[in-house]
């Protein structure tokens, strides 16, 4: 019996590796990897900013709701009925129009 050669004892996967090892096909693999390999942590990335997008974005609408609301309970506080009635029960004269002062916020 003739011995088989180098070739037929590696078989497909030899033959495969001796393909795939080759000068002209393993820079370009390793290439391709390498840009696979960025493309999906880019990706990650920006999935990642996304979701910290989102979390500020939260928290900015509960704070302009917050701000509403104090804004509104300001408002009441300064309205002409509020004012009558806490002149009322403090005792003291009814404020008029050019005594009202209302301090801007910084």
């Amino acid at each position: 019996m003739p011995k088989s050669g180098p070739s037929k004892e590696k078989g497909i996967a030899g033959h495969f590796f001796q393909i795939f090892f080759s000068a002209k096909i393993f820079p370009l693999c390793l290439f391709l990897m390498v840009i696979g390999v960025l493309f999906v942590l880019f990706r990650m990335k920006s999935v990642e900013m996304d979701y910290k997008i989102s979390e500020v974005n939260k928290k900015i609408r509960k704070i302009e709701m917050n701000k509403k609301q104090l804004e509104a309970t300001k408002a009441k506080l300064l309205s002409i009925k509020n004012l009558r009635r806490m002149a009322r029960k403090y005792e003291l004269q009814e404020p008029k129009q050019n005594q009202i002062i209302i301090v801007p916020e910084s």
